[in-house]
Formats: structure tokens, sequence, C-alpha cells
């Protein structure tokens, strides 16, 4: 857990400033795509057990609370709104639920897998130190 924490620090750091600092492309392409089947699978598998739609509606954008840790400063808006963000949390949660036969841990895991789905589909990817706007997926907002 360390080495994660490690990792998510270090990927907080700052963009480089050369262009090609992100994904771009095709590969970026690709990752939009991929963040759209995250999407969609994680509704159908939500939809299939038959959670509440009511809570799908109310956390969908519980993830994005992470941002407020911009308030403290870029670093740790940038760390916290990644930590929040990763597939890694979302698909260790799902496991714990099915580990643990808890439906409360799935219903959180698949929401969150959504949640991070639909970011990426649109654009919003991880976050550079450097601002908000600096994500692995490119720059967003206005340039």
């Amino acid at each position: 857990m360390t080495a994660i924490a490690t990792r998510l620090a270090h990927a907080s750091e700052p963009a480089p400033v050369r262009a090609g600092g992100w994904a771009s492309g095709g590969v970026r392409v690709v990752l939009r795509l991929e963040g759209a089947a995250a999407f969609a699978m994680a509704i159908a598998l939500y939809a299939h057990a038959g959670f509440s739609w009511l809570a799908f509606a109310v956390l969908f954008l519980a993830p994005d609370l992470s941002m407020l840790a911009y308030l403290v400063g870029p670093r740790a808006g940038a760390l916290a709104y990644n930590f929040a963000h990763t597939y890694v949390l979302a698909l260790l949660l799902a496991l714990a639920g099915f580990a643990l036969g808890s439906p409360v841990a799935l219903t959180l895991a698949l929401i969150l897998l959504a949640h991070i789905g639909f970011d990426r589909m649109l654009g919003y990817g991880l976050k550079y130190a450097s601002g908000f706007g600096d994500t692995h997926l490119g720059r967003i907002g206005r340039a």
C-alpha cells in the first residue's frame, strides 16, 4: 500500500512542459474508449445486480468531492483527486465486496467504476500538481 501511495504522490508532480507530455492522437482515443467501456460495463453490472438507482444517482458524483482538496493546494488536490479516481481503488472495493458477500461494497464499487469510466470517456484524466486542467489525457479547460 505504501508503494501505491508513493506512486500516486509522484503522479501528482507537475506535467512536463514539452509537447506530448500526455496521451494524444490514437492513444488518447483508445483511453477514452476504454473509459466508455468501463462506464458501460459498470452500468450493465449494476442493472443486472438490481441495485438501487436512487443510490446511483445520489452517489455518482461523490468522488468529485475529492476536488475540495484543491483548497489546500494543487499538490494535495491532485493527490486526493487521483486517489478517488483510480480504477485500483474501485476494483479493490469490488474484490472486497465479492469476498465478503457485501452488496454495499459492490454497489459502491460499481458506482465508482461508472464514475471513473464516465470521466475518462469525457477526457477528464488523472491530475498533475501543475493544475487541475493538466491531466494524463491532455489539457482540459481553457488553453
